[in-house]
């Protein structure tokens, strides 16, 4: 299978030129590191351990066991994104541990844990955005208005420490998350809208910048899916849910004079005709929680998100590459396409295949598999290089220019997400698994649930 394929070539790159490292830059042949993992290594390995295992890639499997085993160290001194570490390093460590019942997976995952309880040490309990995974200090980004948190990045641990808290026995995960959602149900929402910058001191909103994209994003499908994982009994996540939707459909949803709907920015109540790629999850999220709508509401919610999936199709559709680009807009006249410069790239992101794959599972109409199959094209023809899969500087040329990185999320979301797209439903079902934000899959808490678990 041509996705197998690519996989297996992503991997073994990695595994000749950075083995070990974050990333493969496949231009110059060689590894990177990067600032984001606080000192850890082999983000790559860790990312794809459950790809390579549902692709039964056994050989490549057994070969990033073996690097987890023996190489990967946890006692590092970095400062580290909780975010980035939690959504990679632990959702990687937790499936892969979950497909195999492997204990080494088990016991690293619950160690990492660990090293990321002081980012919680904040007068409210809302973690801040980077943590030393040394000396266990944490400090807000530097970027991130007035010292303030990230809905996207403390709105996105829920799954990952909830299950840290049934592997471990040790309540202190759970509890961390469970206040991270009390802060939120008691801070007054404009609309009911969730801005993306919170203070942990004051637990209050520090500006009201609204996205479904960047900054927001993975928040809200978090939502939907603790309700799915608990085997729909969090009632209140469900609620949440429910009532950000019913605020973002009334509020940032627009249709274009082009007849395509689409998610807009909201600034202060003042609407910014834009979409990132990374907002074009949300057609999945939106097809998920249909399923799980009133009667009067189901086809409703479909219906919006095959709208919304098939604008962000549209997004690919209008380039030269048939790749999206980082970011998109509506306004004089332009539709679905990026205006800027600075917003032509793309970097081997999966949030379009994703809600393909979603839109797939949920209604079994082949466009979706069509779409994806020109997604496979475009990526052999302009992402696939000598030694591995680069994103590229501009969507809209098709002698693209090679950004030479090889992002881990696209072994573990992107190439993932396709292959899913393209198998039977009940590999990795929907009804039994829940998939991070990184696209790794945690289950569904069925009281029969096996840890051994059986994907084919």
């Amino acid at each position: 299978m041509k996705i197998k394929e690519m996989m297996k070539f992503a991997w073994d790159n990695y595994k000749q030129y950075a083995f070990g490292k974050n990333e493969l830059r496949p231009l110059t042949k060689n590894g990177h590191i990067g600032n984001m993992f606080g000192g850890l290594r082999g983000a790559t390995v860790v990312d794809a351990l459950d790809t390579l295992y549902i692709m039964e890639l056994e050989e490549e499997f057994q070969e990033a066991k073996k690097w987890v085993e023996k190489s990967f160290d946890l006692n590092v001194n970095g400062e580290a994104s909780l975010f980035e570490v939690n959504i990679r390093y632990i959702g990687g460590l937790l499936a892969a541990y979950y497909l195999t019942g492997e204990e080494v997976f088990r016991s690293k995952a619950l160690e990492l844990g660990e090293k990321l309880l002081p980012a919680f040490n904040t007068p409210t309990g809302i973690p801040r955005g980077v943590i030393n995974l040394g000396s266990g200090m944490s400090w807000s980004w530097g970027w991130a208005s007035a010292g303030s948190s990230i809905l996207a990045e403390f709105g996105t641990l829920h799954l990952e420490f909830l299950h840290l808290t049934e592997l471990s026995g040790n309540p202190v995960f759970a509890e961390k998350v469970m206040n991270i959602r009390k802060v939120l149900n008691r801070v007054e929402k404009p609309q009911g809208l969730y801005p993306n910058f919170l203070s942990p001191v004051t637990g209050n909103w520090v500006q009201h910048h609204v996205s479904i994209g960047g900054l927001g994003d993975s928040f809200y499908e978090y939502l939907i899916k603790s309700w799915l994982m608990s085997d729909k009994k969090d009632s209140e996540a469900k609620k949440m849910y429910d009532d950000a939707l019913e605020a973002i459909e009334k509020h940032l949803v627009r249709r274009s004079a082009g007849g395509l709907t689409y998610i807009a920015e909201w600034r202060g109540g003042i609407l910014d005709h834009k979409m990132g790629h990374l907002a074009c999850f949300s057609g999945g999220m939106i097809a998920l929680g249909a399923e799980h709508a009133s009667e009067e509401r189901k086809q409703h919610y479909m219906d919006l998100a095959a709208e919304i999936t098939n604008t962000c199709h549209e997004s690919y559709a209008r380039s030269d590459t048939k790749l999206g680009p980082e970011a998109f807009r509506f306004d004089t006249g332009t539709e679905a396409m990026a205006t800027r410069l600075s917003e032509r790239y793309y970097i081997l992101r999966p949030e379009v295949v994703e809600s393909y794959m979603y839109m797939w599972r949920l209604t079994h109409d082949l466009k979706y598999r069509q779409w994806g199959w020109e997604v496979v094209k475009a990526l052999e023809k302009h992402c696939r290089v000598e030694a591995g899969f680069s994103g590229i500087r501009d969507v809209y040329t098709t002698v693209p220019t090679h950004d030479n990185m090889q992002q881990s999320f696209f072994l573990a979301e992107t190439l993932k997400y396709l292959y899913l797209l393209f198998c039977e439903d009940d590999v990795l079902s929907l009804d039994d698994w829940v998939f991070n934000t990184e696209a790794h899959p945690l289950p569904v808490n069925h009281t029969n649930f096996k840890t051994k678990a059986s994907v084919q």
